[in-house]
């Protein structure tokens, strides 16, 4: 087996753990996060899953692989946020301090 071989198999694990994760999350979420909707990132990352396993042409899973790692890098995180109840990531602030906001808790 190439090398070819094993980057299309990374990139097309890559794509279906997106999906997946996507498919999990709830709608409102993704609106809640200030995102594109559900079903906008269930399309595009089932057709780039589509197109990794039945054309794998290098020009087709390069931009297959830029809409995985957008979802991943942008949107992920924040639908995560909001599902968890953090409005901004993990309860921190960029005014907290070791022992508490800075700004007095105003």
């Amino acid at each position: 087996m190439s090398l070819w071989f094993y980057l299309f198999l990374a990139l097309l694990v890559l794509s279906v753990y997106a999906l997946v994760h996507a498919a999990l999350q709830r709608e409102d979420a993704f609106r809640a996060a200030d995102k594109q909707t559900k079903p906008f990132w269930l399309v595009i990352l089932g057709v780039t899953v589509a197109v990794q396993l039945a054309i794998p042409m290098l020009l087709l899973v390069l931009a297959g692989t830029v809409a995985t790692i957008v979802y991943l890098v942008d949107v992920k995180p924040a639908v995560t946020s909001v599902t968890r109840g953090g409005g901004h990531g993990g309860g921190w602030s960029s005014s907290d301090g070791p022992y508490g906001p800075y700004n007095g808790n105003r």
